[in-house]
């Protein structure tokens, strides 16, 4: 061969193997194909997945040769699930803190509630869960750590909504004594102390800053809380940053002062009756209620759990936006994180709401409320390819959410068969690009 020519084939060769290889097509078969918006199923349905997203859906869809099929001909493919609020850095338990939670922050440091968050991210993602918002107790900033680890590719999990450290008046949810709150000794930094304006809008910019996705206030944690123009003010500061705000509310005060200046949700059912549902339901609000189930003991007495399936039964009659959400932030004994967020379909059920809307808070408004409605949650040519399967019609009974038989996240086969295969989604370095915020 000239030399002039073998110098050009090896410089074509030399060029080929240093351009990415072509991504591999994936093809998944579906049984069903629920649409949660629709309320509706189709059969027979081809998913193709290519560079971690859908590229096509449908029945006629072509397989192209080469591509991996997955058959789930015999189950019921659906868009991933939603925990709307959860607490991934906590899990306070009987032994050795009494389920004191308060008393969990000073046993448990950063870095090990950071290394227990990572466990129990895997845990939702098992369950179904392909997204969470992680609405702060995190320690310093453990949720933050969570969500990089994930986005980079380090850890599987579930993509995380992330508030960072909850903003709050002097001592948060605590009644610290005063070395505690003026020398913050102890219990710190479970909330940002915020009292003045001033200090309103640092707290904001430093949970910006330090990778909150959503920011979160103590509404009404002490007496005097926040006044409807504070809170128009975090929303205002927070709005620059490209962030909604969530309100922890306990008193019916508190949720009318957080409705008037316009939250983006409400966090908790105790400050909510007929009358804040009626105008969240004129606002748009969505309401991330934390219905625990009379089945988690210790969690909820049986007057308590009345009371939330009355709330939560009259919000759906009057049409608020409705998210399942848990706040699961304990240990139930036997079980793990994703089965004790799931076990809240309990509550709904006995609420009387029929398994379509059900469904539609844990997938269409979960992605709604968690901003990623037009990027990840739907199965959409072009949406981020997340998917579940169950057995049996979650349209007719969600209980077969209790068991999810797979898992697809970002492309990557997660759980298979009903047992986790994880190990594509542990690398020794940021495969998806470095990245801090």
């Amino acid at each position: 061969m000239p030399a002039p020519i073998s110098a050009a084939l090896g410089c074509a060769l030399a060029l080929a193997a240093a351009l990415p290889a072509p991504a591999q097509v994936t093809a998944i078969r579906a049984g069903r194909l629920v649409d949660p918006e629709a309320g509706t199923a189709a059969t027979n349905q081809v998913i193709l997945v290519e560079g971690g997203k859908f590229t096509a859906v449908g029945p006629d869809v072509a397989i192209p040769a080469g591509a991996v099929v997955i058959d789930l001909s015999d189950l019921t493919v659906l868009p991933g699930l939603v925990d709307a609020h959860n607490h991934l850095a906590l899990t306070y338990k009987e032994v050795p803190e009494h389920n004191v939670y308060y008393l969990t922050y000073v046993l448990d440091g950063t870095p090990l509630r950071a290394i227990q968050a990572v466990s129990n991210g895997i845990q939702m993602l098992n369950a179904g869960f392909t997204i969470v918002r992680d609405m702060g107790n995190a320690g310093n900033y453990a949720d933050v750590a969570l969500r990089q680890a994930i986005e980079q590719g380090w850890v599987p999990g579930p993509t995380i909504i992330n508030s960072g450290i909850i903003i709050g008046g002097m001592g948060g949810q605590f009644w610290p004594n005063p070395e505690m709150a003026a020398d913050h000794r102890i219990v710190y930094p479970e909330y940002l102390d915020a009292d003045t304006p001033d200090e309103i809008v640092k707290a904001v910019r430093q949970n910006a800053l330090f990778g909150a996705r959503v920011i979160k206030i103590c509404v009404d944690c002490k007496p005097w809380g926040y006044t409807a123009d504070e809170i128009r003010l975090v929303i205002r500061e927070a709005a620059k940053a490209g962030l909604k705000v969530e309100g922890h509310v306990q008193t019916l005060d508190g949720a009318r002062r957080a409705i008037e200046a316009g939250v983006w949700s409400i966090a908790h059912d105790v400050g909510l009756n007929e009358e804040m549902h009626r105008l969240m339901a004129q606002k748009g609000i969505f309401r991330a209620g934390t219905e625990t189930p009379i089945s988690l003991t210790g969690h909820t007495t049986p007057e308590r759990y009345e009371r939330t399936v009355a709330g939560l039964r009259n919000a759906w009659q009057l049409k608020v936006p409705l998210t399942f959400s848990t706040d699961a932030d304990y240990w139930v004994p036997g079980k793990t994180r994703g089965e004790v967020a799931i076990a809240f379909l309990e509550t709904w059920k006995a609420a009387g709401i029929p398994p379509a809307d059900i469904l539609r808070a844990m997938t269409i408004n979960g992605y709604r409320v968690s901003e990623t409605e037009r990027t990840r949650g739907p199965i959409r040519p072009g949406f981020a390819a997340d998917l579940i399967a169950v057995r049996g019609d979650p349209l007719q009974d969600v209980d077969v959410l209790r068991d999810v038989r797979f898992v697809l996240k970002n492309g990557i086969v997660f759980k298979r068969d009903g047992v986790m295969t994880p190990a594509p989604f542990f690398n020794g370095g940021p495969v998806n690009g470095w990245r801090t915020r």
